[in-house]
């Protein structure tokens, strides 16, 4: 018996989700960097500015992420989808607080840390957002 994980082809449907990924990805990351860095330039701390983002952009993504992404409709998976955020709004400030102590500005660390807390957050949310089958 295989397992996913081995049985996995990258077949046209996955590469399409993929490229949908990347596209709207970079949308996303924009819009979240620019709410965090808008905050800190007016004055937040980073470690605000970073909560902040992260609850204006949990609701921004799910609306761009599960439908054009997933093609989830509606806010059946939206629970799911913000624990999601909240594992990693941890982790990103973990990550953060290092960097900034390693002697990084709060700026240039967020501007390191998406491109991979991104693609963390795409395979999560790649079991999340899955179609769930009724058969046993």
């Amino acid at each position: 018996m295989k397992n996913s994980i081995t049985s996995f082809r990258l077949d046209r449907a996955t590469a399409v989700r993929f490229v949908r990924f990347l596209l709207v990805g970079l949308v996303n990351m924009a819009f979240g960097y620019s709410v965090f860095a808008s905050l800190v330039l007016v004055g937040f701390r980073p470690e605000l500015a970073l909560a902040l983002s992260f609850i204006i952009g949990v609701l921004w993504n799910y609306m761009t992420t599960a439908r054009f992404v997933f093609q989830v409709q509606g806010y059946g998976r939206l629970v799911g989808f913000a624990a999601t955020y909240v594992g990693i709004y941890v982790f990103n400030v973990i990550c953060l607080k290092a960097a900034m102590a390693a002697g990084l500005s709060s700026l240039m660390a967020q501007a390191l840390l998406t491109p991979p807390v991104s693609v963390l957050t795409f395979v999560i949310l790649s079991f999340v957002m899955r179609e769930r089958s009724s058969d046993p």
